[in-house]
Formats: structure tokens, C-alpha cells, sequence
């Protein structure tokens, strides 16, 4: 196997289908994005580990069958990939009721990566996502300073994300 020259930094785990893998799964990829130099990155990153993760264990995991996190760094992209054994249930966006529990995801997705979409495999299927590593350094640039926002003063939750329509629509690769 030969290494690809544009890839930086690359991980790959797989984890049981439960509810705290995902958490770990989130903790994990966080803590690599600041060890790759990226902490811009890191939370948008984490977020992105947390919903296709949480996809995964909801709708793509079968009994004693794991899903894979894999985190891939390149000049321009961080790409999170998460592929599950369920095949024949490809994601698609919806808009949840504002009493539903869950169907936000997606949504979630498309709104914070600069490009998302799903590959079907042999076996499965993986779910894919990329934030630009250009927009993080324009971020950065324009902050004073970086710490995080004190809980009292941190703005209420929305119940769904609004449509950026600086970044494309989400494209299903083939």
C-alpha cells in the first residue's frame, strides 16, 4: 500500500455500537485535531464525529458489528469519515418536527462542513464530511482572542440549524 503524499495525519478506530462509543469517538478526534495543529478545528470536528457517529449507532449498526471513525488530515481538509455495516439504509436529510427528540443530524452536518456525502461499499456504507483547513487559519485571523464563551452568557440552542448559503448543498458521491 502506498502513502498518500497529500495526507498529513491519519486515524482510524472502530467502535462498539453504543452510546458511549460515540462519546469516546468525539473525545478522540477533538484531542488529535489540537495534537495535529488544528485546534480551529477541533470542536467543529468533534460535533461532526458526534452526529455521524450517533447516525451510526441509531441507524446503520447491526448486533455485534462495530463502526469505523476515521479522521484524515491534508493541506486543505480535515475529513471525517464513519461507515456502519447497514447498507441499504442510506442517510438523507429531513426537517424534524420542533417537539421530535431526533432528526436534526444532517441537518447539523450540512451546515457546519464545507461538503459532505455517502459512499456505499460492498458491506455498508460510509458517510463522509469535510471542513476546509483555509477557512479555520481566515477564522483565526479575525479573532482577538481565543477562549471559550462563559456558561451564563452562551446563547440558547436552536432547534435547527439555519442553511448556510455560503456552502454548497450536499452532494451524495456515487
Amino acid at each position: 500500500m502506498t502513502e498518500d503524499p497529500l495526507r498529513l495525519r491519519y486515524d482510524r478506530l472502530d467502535y462498539t455500537p453504543f452510546p458511549k462509543s460515540v462519546t469516546l469517538a468525539r473525545r478522540r478526534a477533538h484531542r488529535l485535531l489540537t495534537e495535529w495543529g488544528q485546534s480551529e478545528l477541533a470542536l467543529d470536528t468533534a460535533l461532526l464525529v458526534s452526529e455521524l457517529g450517533g447516525n451510526a449507532v441509531l441507524h446503520g449498526c447491526l448486533r455485534d458489528r462495530l463502526f469505523r471513525v476515521e479522521l484524515a488530515l491534508t493541506e486543505h481538509a480535515v475529513r471525517v469519515s464513519v461507515s456502519d455495516p447497514r447498507g441499504e439504509l442510506l442517510p438523507s436529510p429531513r426537517t424534524a418536527a420542533p417537539d421530535e427528540m431526533f432528526g436534526r443530524g444532517l441537518l447539523i452536518v450540512g451546515a457546519l462542513s464545507d461538503r459532505w456525502g455517502v459512499t456505499e461499499l460492498t458491506v455498508g456504507k460510509l458517510v463522509w464530511c469535510e471542513l476546509d483547513v483555509v477557512r479555520a487559519a481566515g477564522r483565526s485571523a479575525n479573532r482577538q482572542e481565543s477562549r471559550p464563551m462563559p456558561q451564563e452568557s452562551r446563547p440558547t440552542p436552536v432547534t435547527a440549524p439555519s442553511r448556510n448559503p455560503e456552502r454548497p448543498a450536499a452532494r451524495w458521491a456515487s
